[in-house]
């Protein structure tokens, strides 16, 4: 197989010489600021001419003249700085088999796997034939909190001992590829889950329950979610903190945000929020359309600055920011426990599903983990502490089994109650609406599946990490705004605008939809009339929602899935702000900057809501209910809060309330929602509890 991928990538080589490379003199940023002074848009074409600046096309343009397009003759030269590659070729059954490898149920035909040189492998340090039955801590969940948890506290002398379990597995060379994102959701590097049906919403996915899968794998979510990089806004933090949360103000978890950073950005890099000597990479993409620079362009026309949005003082849009490492993903698996898997004190179990935490009943001390692994149930005591970083629906779960939950839940499912506290009482979760499409008029403008998925293009992403391919699911943009419908006077957006090189529809509805489980029906009837043609959408999404939901248990055996509630859109306050966001990305569709491809705004069809006008208002109404989806950013199952509030699971320093030796470490902790991704703030979350627990520990004489 190695010698297949060598002859490969050498007859790739050899292609690459025919294909027309564009450098990084071809591109008008906006970061470049073609304004005046007074923040007056300057003539664009001008510009463009001035530094022979053209629309960026992510494939070779046709020789048929198009809107808004510049003709360009093709270049038998190589720039070795060059940076975009554009192929054009058929999508390669190479890559097909090579995708099945992180297909559900995955095993190969035979004992020898052709693909397994191409996954990571964590096997006992060397001396170790298998695990010990005592660890100093005990980790549950290589989530993205565990493996930086895992990774620190075996890192001082004396030298703790760490056991680390994790029901998936370690990830492969293909979950590394950004651009393939789509396909994980449907892969056993997820758990499946879903919502609860819910009358009223999430109308067009499968069994109108809305998809929620996270990640199972070593890793956790770092290794199936989109990369992106934002860490909330310092008043998130501050409110947090406001809450009787001592020590999560923004000034006190921004340290520890820059101690994991390793800004590779290429004009934010020295700020003085950013970090530059941590393991954890950050940089932009090394590919982008031209329907980037629109929508960063249009941002500006109505008063969006493009700006860093990781920034504490400022809202605006940004091209995006991703945890990558040259193109490739980087997991915190990756970043944390793959350079010290060799430690002797660390020990990774992966397959290993924990199904109980075990409580001496008398003295409320957690004393030992119960697990299956390979079919056999185990179990490993604990000498110091048990931390969960199972994730938003797995450590509550894992509690509740455990005995610790909201009594009459627990006991009306036989389970004894050992601590009653509103284990998953609390849940918050960002929503979005993928449904605002514009149809372009010009071609080769923006991502498509069939020229994008190429075995060319997967070679350039393998040796230089470039390429179409490094373009985290289609997304190059972020904005945070705040909408007239803000109840918030300070620097807080209450809307999201995630920007793509595309839309939903790049893929014909192979992957995308699929990753929303929104239904056949649903996708054809909308947007099946927009199969292999040029789209731009920006997706709004919801950052602080009213409607609350909860978790509970589903019964009492630990292989079933949680009852998970989304309560979607109960509160009329988030419909009102969805809607407005849609007239804003409208309106940004219909600027200036996207007349050059022609732009004209898609009125889907959708099954659900044929007794309505189009475009009317109780169409959009109709349209958010059918296309609702989960952005899988939920928080708050296992609160955070001070004694004294009554729906709190864990204190500040994330010991649970009511037993010993027991803490939760991971987004679940959140008492609020924060404006942006979860990633980054969930290491932050396991760089501090690190140092909350080996201070608790620091007199211990060994």
């Amino acid at each position: 197989m190695r010698r297949l991928l060598y002859a490969l990538f050498i007859t790739t080589v050899i292609r690459v010489k025919a294909i027309d490379i564009y450098t990084d003199d071809d591109f008008l940023n906006v970061e470049d600021e073609p304004y005046d002074n007074t923040n007056n848009l300057l003539d664009i074409e001008n510009v463009q001419s001035s530094r022979n600046a053209r629309i960026l096309r992510p494939y070779p343009l046709d020789n048929k003249s198009e809107v808004g397009s510049e003709e360009r003759k093709p270049s038998n030269k190589i720039n070795r700085g060059a940076r975009f590659a554009h192929y054009s070729y058929p999508q390669s059954p190479i890559v097909d088999m090579m995708l099945q490898t992180v297909a559900n149920n995955y095993s190969p035909t035979n004992a020898n796997d052709p693909f397994d040189f191409l996954r990571d492998s964590y096997p006992l340090p060397k001396g170790f034939s298998s695990q010990l039955d005592e660890y100093d801590y005990v980790i549950v969940g290589a989530s993205s909190a565990g493996s930086v948890l895992a990774a620190r506290l075996t890192e001082d002398k004396p030298k703790a001992t760490v056991l680390l379990l994790e029901a998936g597995k370690p990830e492969m060379i293909l979950s590394d590829i950004p651009a393939l994102t789509h396909y994980l959701q449907n892969t056993d590097y997820v758990w499946p889950y879903s919502m609860e049906h819910q009358a009223g919403v999430c109308l067009g996915s499968e069994e109108q329950r809305c998809y929620i899968p996270r990640g199972k794998a070593l890793g956790g979510s770092s290794v199936t979610d989109f990369m992106f990089y934002s860490r909330g806004r310092p008043q998130d933090w501050d409110k947090i903190a406001a809450d009787g949360n001592f020590g999560w103000s923004y000034n006190e978890v921004l340290e520890y945000f820059k101690k994991s950073e390793r800004s590779e950005l290429r004009k934010y890099k020295n700020m003085p929020y950013r970090g530059r000597d941590g393991v954890l990479t950050v940089e932009n993409v090394p590919f982008r359309t031209g329907l980037v620079e629109a929508f960063l362009t249009a941002g500006k026309i109505n008063g969006y600055q493009t700006v860093d949005y990781v920034a504490p003082d400022q809202l605006g849009f940004g091209y995006v920011q991703t945890i990558t490492n040259r193109g490739h993903r980087l997991s915190a698996a990756k970043a944390f426990l793959h350079p010290h898997k060799r430690r002797k004190n660390l020990h990774i179990l992966t397959d290993a599903r924990a199904t109980k935490v075990v409580i001496e009943p008398q003295t409320k001390r957690a004393y030992a983990v119960e697990y299956i692994k390979n079919n056999i149930k185990r179990t490993v005591r604990c000498r110091r502490e048990i931390i969960l970083s199972a994730g938003p629906i797995g450590s509550p779960q894992l509690l509740m089994l455990s005995g610790i939950g909201p009594q009459e839940h627990l006991q009306t499912l036989g389970i004894p109650v050992l601590s009653n506290k509103k284990v998953g009482r609390t849940m918050y979760d960002h929503i979005g609406f993928p449904g605002v499409v514009f149809k372009l008029g010009s071609t080769n403008a923006s991502l498509l599946e069939p020229k994008v998925a190429t075995l060319p293009n997967l070679m350039q992403w393998l040796q230089f990490g470039d390429g179409l391919l490094t373009t985290p699911g289609g997304v190059e943009a972020l904005g945070y705004i705040k909408t007239s419908v803000s109840e918030r006077s300070d620097l807080t957006p209450d809307i999201e605008l995630i920007d793509m090189g595309g839309s939903l529809t790049l893929d014909s509805g192979a992957a995308i939809r699929k990753s929303w489980k929104i239904t056949d029906k649903t996708y054809q009837n909308a947007f099946g009339s927009l199969h292999a043609v040029d789209t731009w959408q920006a997706i709004p999404v919801l950052l602080h929602p009213k409607s609350k939901g909860r978790l509970e248990l589903r019964d009492s055996s630990p292989f079933s899935y949680p009852k998970v509630y989304g309560n979607y859109l109960t509160d009329q306050r988030d419909m009102v702000a969805l809607k407005e966001a849609i007239k804003i990305v409208i309106n940004l569709g219909e600027s200036e900057p996207f007349r050059k491809y022609a732009a004209t705004l898609h009125l889907p069809q959708y099954p659900t809501c044929t007794s309505y006008p189009l475009g009317s208002e109780p169409y959009w109404d109709c349209a958010i209910r059918t296309m609702v989806v989960s952005m899988r950013r939920q928080v708050g199952t296992c609160k955070m809060g001070p004694q004294n509030d009554p729906d709190a699971v864990v204190d500040p320093e994330l010991k649970v309330y009511g037993v010993d030796g027991l803490r939760v470490a991971d987004i679940s902790v959140l008492p609020r929602t924060i404006s942006g991704h979860t990633i980054a703030p969930e290491i932050m979350i396991g760089e501090k509890a690190a140092d909350m627990i080996r201070k608790t520990w620091s007199n211990l004489v060994v």
